[in-house]
């Protein structure tokens, strides 16, 4: 073939929505297709796929061209996608998809099916070696959706639809972000490439490295009044799932420079989507070394079959993990979230937190019965009494189940020093294939 013709199917790729969503995520020039001219049918390959780096760092590619059959995913894409991936898990590099089809090619029967079966086989084999973020700009049903769902974290643009269903029934970005599908959602696919090269920074390229450092910032306070942000570095928070169990927040962040996981609770029960929330984030932080910090304030959980997968994800936890009981921890939140049932390396305290095997009012009446033999009116202010004389943060500092108790002022750099000591943590783990919790 003479090189003009070469050009003109160069050009014609390059002019495809695909090629310039990809080359948007990738720094400058440096996007290398592989597969470039793969044929699909008469025509291209229904996907546009590669390597680059973002922000200097090395990350896989690849976006589904729906200008080419809408792009269904085919025998064609299938092994393209199968390459890239292979290459990802012999490199150690993240894997970015970009989605937009509206299927598979149905003529290719059977032939369809062992391709898709194989991309999701390579998939599954990366997960926990490399970060996998799936951006879903369009429309994603059937055996594509089942693909992006496998990533660690999917973002989607609010016009979008994923859905297993190919009718698209509840496929839209509010009902899976509502569902612990989407954990980001953005206005329009160039704010979703931003969310996902901002995703780069606080991830390691594989389970082998450690995640970007980058310089210490002061902490800026964002609005929300909460400990969490007066506590990280400013301007550093990246948010998930935050409309998924709302009664606890998860969130990737820095502190000293260095990126850390957050999760959060908000006082209360723990329902059972934010417990479940809490358990995958910490597996997922697990799975890259990334240290967990748990700001606990939390009487409890909802669901106990929700409370044994979030106790079980923090136990078999082997990255650091630092506890802050900020308000209360009543009994299986302290086992669960922050005590010895948590593997916490450290677990601090504020002044005024309180640590009880059950709830303040229970604990009194049981441990202090004629302490509670009051008129009723008068029978919280009394349990509190008991609370802040018997359950308090020094007492449990006493019993040796909190290391400190440290000032808000001081927690940062408490932390800081904390994870700098832990750095080096190693943990030897029993021979097993997995828990079943």
């Amino acid at each position: 073939m003479s090189i003009e013709k070469i050009n003109q199917a160069k050009a014609e790729i390059a002019s495809t929505s695909a090629y310039k969503t990809i080359t948007d995520f990738f720094d400058a020039e440096s996007f290398c297709e592989i597969d470039a001219f793969a044929k699909s049918g008469e025509g291209f390959a229904e996907v546009v796929a590669g390597f680059g780096t973002v922000d200097g760092m090395p990350v896989y590619a690849f976006a589904q061209n729906s200008d080419i059959c809408g792009g269904a995913m085919s025998k064609a894409q299938a092994a393209k996608l199968k390459k890239l991936y292979d290459l990802a898990l012999k490199t150690g590099a993240p894997v970015v998809g970009f989605y937009d089809s509206i299927g598979g090619r149905l003529s290719q029967g059977t032939e369809l099916l062992a391709g898709c079966g194989e991309v999701l086989n390579s998939a599954a084999a990366l997960s926990g070696v490399v970060p996998q973020i799936s951006v879903v700009l369009g429309t994603c049903l059937g055996t594509s959706a089942l693909n992006a769902v496998s990533a660690d974290i999917v973002i989607m643009s609010e016009k979008a639809q994923l859905s297993l269903s190919v009718t698209g029934e509840n496929s839209s970005a509010e009902y899976n972000a509502e569902n612990g599908i989407a954990a980001m959602t953005a206005k329009d696919t160039q704010e979703a490439i931003a969310m996902a090269k901002e995703l780069m920074l606080y991830l390691p390229s594989n389970n082998l490295n450690m995640a970007p450092q980058s310089f210490e910032e002061a902490p800026a306070e964002d609005g929300c009044g909460c400990i969490v942000s007066r506590t990280i570095d400013g301007n550093s928070k990246v948010k998930l799932y935050n409309n998924y169990g709302k009664n606890a927040n998860v969130r990737l962040a820095r502190l000293g420079g260095q990126v850390v996981g957050i999760v959060a609770t908000k006082g209360g029960m723990l329902d059972c989507k934010s417990t479940t929330k809490v358990a995958k984030f910490v597996r997922f932080c697990d799975a890259f070394s990334l240290p967990v910090i748990s700001f606990v304030n939390c009487s409890g959980f909802e669901s106990i079959k929700c409370a044994a997968k979030a106790a079980s994800a923090y136990a078999e936890a082997t990255t650091v993990k630092i506890s802050v009981v900020t308000g209360k921890a009543i009994g299986s939140a302290y086992i669960a979230l922050a005590g010895t049932g948590a593997n916490a390396d450290v677990v601090y305290a504020l002044p005024e937190a309180v640590i009880s095997p059950v709830n303040v009012e229970a604990a009194a009446f049981i441990m202090a019965p004629e302490a509670m033999k009051v008129p009723v009116e008068q029978q919280s202010a009394a349990a509190e009494k008991f609370a802040e004389e018997n359950l308090s943060a020094f007492n449990a500092a006493q019993n040796g189940y909190v290391d400190g108790i440290v000032e808000e002022g001081q927690l940062r750099q408490t932390l800081i020093s904390a994870l700098d000591m832990l750095s080096g943590k190693r943990v030897p783990t029993l021979s097993k294939k997995h828990s079943t919790i």
